[in-house]
């Protein structure tokens, strides 16, 4: 896929995709002859997981340590994993709270 057809499927801007790339995070697997980006499954997925991440506040950094973890499949470090794993869920229950306030504001203005 070129990176417009991965743009409009995973509802991400070109510039946010080419940026990923810029940074190392997500580098499309090939190139066409005439310069185009070329993105398979891997790659969109790739895309995916980074967008997942980045509601959670993960730095860049930590979005790269975090690939390369999935990327070691199996081998990866089992104690590294459980970290990212706990820091998520940690975000995830601070985001439930924040929504929960914003939740009891708006209920207070209707």
């Amino acid at each position: 896929m070129q990176i417009g057809e991965v743009a409009e499927r995973i509802g991400l801007s070109l510039r946010t995709i080419r940026y990923y790339e810029e940074v190392g995070l997500a580098v499309p697997s090939a190139r066409s002859d005439g310069g185009f980006r070329l993105y398979v499954a891997d790659d969109v997925e790739r895309l995916r997981v980074i967008m997942q991440m980045k509601p959670l506040g993960f730095s860049l950094e930590e979005m790269r340590e975090l690939l390369d973890l999935l990327d070691a499949g199996p081998g990866a470090d089992p104690a590294r994993l459980a970290v990212f794993r706990e820091q998520a869920a940690e975000r995830v229950a601070t985001l439930r709270r924040q929504l929960r306030t914003a939740e009891e504001f708006a209920a207070r203005l209707g």
